[in-house]
């Protein structure tokens, strides 16, 4: 186990040099580079731009840039905003936690609702219950995130007024059932392709639990089709489920960044369309990083989790 943790946490850290390698060369080789953003500065001569470049480090070759970012990456300095001259990792720590929040939700709410309905779809497979789900998981799949946003913010705000059009919280009031107003319908919306796609691999997992033979033996030694849902088929069902919330993580990310936008959500998201806007590359190579560290951290768990529950992997 420890050598298997070892791997992985290799493997890890070389696909982190990867993605950085990449964001790095992207943002600065894209038309104006990092100093875009003071081109637009009435007045600006091009031997302005030329001394800022060189007070910046920017007129140095690329690689060399990449070196010196890293090394003080390494040292824990990410750099400083272009935008407020804040660093990079305060900036991104007053937006880490209203991203996890929608994230965690979101992710609840999709364990929750797609378990159910995979596990009912396959209990009853081609039923009524079943082929309308699977309609249901087809649309909700074909219909972009921020369509959804849409629709309800005009149904829950403008039409019923029952929920917040958007941000974190009401000014002036920070108790949780206000956060918990506001965090309902961006959630909710975040959760909808998530609950789809659960729900389809659910019902494909539990199928294929439900004709082997354990389970057949069970119900043999009379056994109630209850416990042997719940005893033998959920449990084996889930451990493939474990890897794939693993992997779900990076299209949790890419709708958290759509999600908040339409909610106006005070996340990562946000701030990285709003920095890559502005120019601000730091923060967005910041952004970049902490998306891939998640991401990883969240896969690594999800193995770890797969190799605890299966004895098969322990052994092997």
């Amino acid at each position: 186990m420890a050598g298997y943790l070892l791997n992985r946490l290799w493997q890890s850290i070389v696909l982190l040099v990867i993605v950085s390698i990449i964001g790095f060369a992207v943002l600065n080789l894209t038309p104006g580079g990092p100093l875009s953003q003071f081109a637009l500065t009435p007045g600006m001569t091009q031997e302005a731009m030329d001394r800022i470049a060189e007070q910046m480090g920017l007129n140095r070759p690329l690689p060399v840039q990449y070196l010196d970012w890293g090394w003080r990456l390494l040292q824990g300095d990410w750099g400083t905003s272009y935008r407020d001259g804040q660093p990079v990792l305060d900036v991104i720590g007053r937006h880490i936690t209203a991203t996890l929040l929608l994230m965690g939700t979101s992710t609840a709410f999709s364990i929750a609702i797609g378990t159910w309905i995979g596990i009912h779809g396959a209990t009853r497979p081609y039923s009524i219950f079943d082929y309308t789900v699977t309609i249901g998981a087809m649309v909700a799949l074909s219909i972009p995130t921020f369509w959804f946003g849409l629709v309800g913010i005009y149904i829950f705000t403008l039409e019923l007024g029952w929920l917040p059009a958007g941000n974190m919280y009401t000014i002036g009031d920070g108790s949780v059932l206000n956060y918990l107003h506001h965090l309902i319908m961006p959630s909710l919306v975040l959760s909808l392709v998530n609950v789809a796609v659960w729900s389809r691999y659910m019902r494909t997992a539990t199928l294929d639990v439900i004709n082997q033979e354990f389970v057949k033996t069970a119900r043999a030694k009379g056994l109630t089709e209850r416990r042997v849902l719940m005893k033998h088929v959920v449990g084996n069902a889930m451990v493939p489920m474990i890897t794939l919330a693993g992997m779900q993580l990076p299209s949790i990310l890419g709708g958290a960044l759509v999600t908040e936008t339409v909610f106006t959500w005070p996340g990562m998201g946000r701030l990285f369309l709003d920095s890559l806007g502005y120019s601000d590359y730091p923060v967005v190579m910041g952004l970049l990083m902490v998306s891939a560290i998640l991401v990883l951290l969240g896969s690594l768990i999800a193995d770890l989790l797969v190799a605890l529950v299966d004895p098969r992997i322990r052994v092997s």
